[in-house]
């Protein structure tokens, strides 16, 4: 069972059917494996939780 694992800012639940159809539907061609064998999962994170740098994502 592939595991797709997705982390990032928050984003709609649209934009998330598409971003698993589409990855899936990617790494499924390049592996040769079926779509239905693949978990996605995917992590939403908050800018206050996120550095770059020196600087939280959340102050610039």
């Amino acid at each position: 069972m592939p595991l797709i694992k997705i982390e990032g800012p928050k984003i709609t639940k649209e934009q998330k059917e598409q971003l698993v159809s589409e990855l899936v539907t990617s790494a499924s061609k390049i592996l040769n494996i079926p779509e239905q064998a693949f978990v996605t999962l995917i992590k939403e994170n908050k800018l206050e939780n996120i550095g770059s740098g020196t600087q939280l994502l959340s102050d610039k």
